[in-house]
């Protein structure tokens, strides 16, 4: 499956090949917000999810809105609040345009680059299958300006029908950490030197299809 960058679709799109930038309290992930109530496969996706030759099992799950749920999925022995790496699914029912939920969350990034000038990101779009892949970097920081978290991620955005046969919008996400300065340092050389790996696994990875229960 082949991605293009798409230089049209967003103008204020930075054309770099590394992307970081530094957001001290926003993560991608609502881990904070998790509780131990049982878990709800909300999607009907069968656990473990196997990437990359690793299972991943559904550990948390949320549906804060009508047309919104959220999964994350964590290796065997992995924490919410110290995992290397997640997998997410994100769905949102209804008839969506798959263009206009990549720039919600483009102007989510440009309203944090208000204050925080560091903030990049690049969207890679598929012309053959209309689907929208986001990578960026995100970072915690310490008072003297340290990094304490970096997190990596890259998403893949495409269109699923739901139960009302609408064309709706799902996300399949890939989310790698790594805790403390050194470690941080370690996590961007090697990031320099793989990104397109993460990147190539994620475009060619066979989503599950999802079936929402309502």
């Amino acid at each position: 499956m082949r991605f293009k960058i798409n230089h049209q679709l967003f103008t204020s799109i930075k054309k770099k090949r590394l992307l970081f930038f530094a957001i001290t309290v926003a993560f991608s992930t609502i881990t904070l917000a998790q509780t131990s109530k049982p878990i709800t496969d909300y999607m009907a996706v069968s656990s473990p999810i196997v990437f990359d030759s690793k299972a991943y099992y559904l550990n948390w799950s949320s549906h804060p809105t009508a047309n919104f749920y959220k999964q994350e999925y964590l290796l065997k022995g992995e924490q919410a609040g110290k995992f290397k790496t997640m997998i997410l699914i994100d769905a949102i029912t209804g008839k969506q345009e798959l263009k206009d939920v990549v720039a919600t969350r483009v102007a989510e990034l440009n309203k944090m680059k208000e204050t925080n000038p560091l903030i990049n990101y690049e969207i890679i779009h598929n012309p053959k299958t209309n689907d929208y892949m986001l990578d960026f970097i995100l970072t915690a920081n310490a008072e003297d300006g340290s990094i304490t978290i970096i997190e990596r991620n890259v998403y893949r955005y495409k269109i699923f029908t739901d139960k009302a046969g609408n064309k709706s919008a799902m996300l399949f996400g890939v989310s790698s950490r790594a805790y403390g300065s050194d470690a941080a340092k370690q996590f961007l050389v090697s990031l320099k030197q793989n990104r397109k790996d993460l990147m190539n696994k994620v475009s060619q990875f066979k989503i599950p299809e999802i079936k929402i229960k309502q």
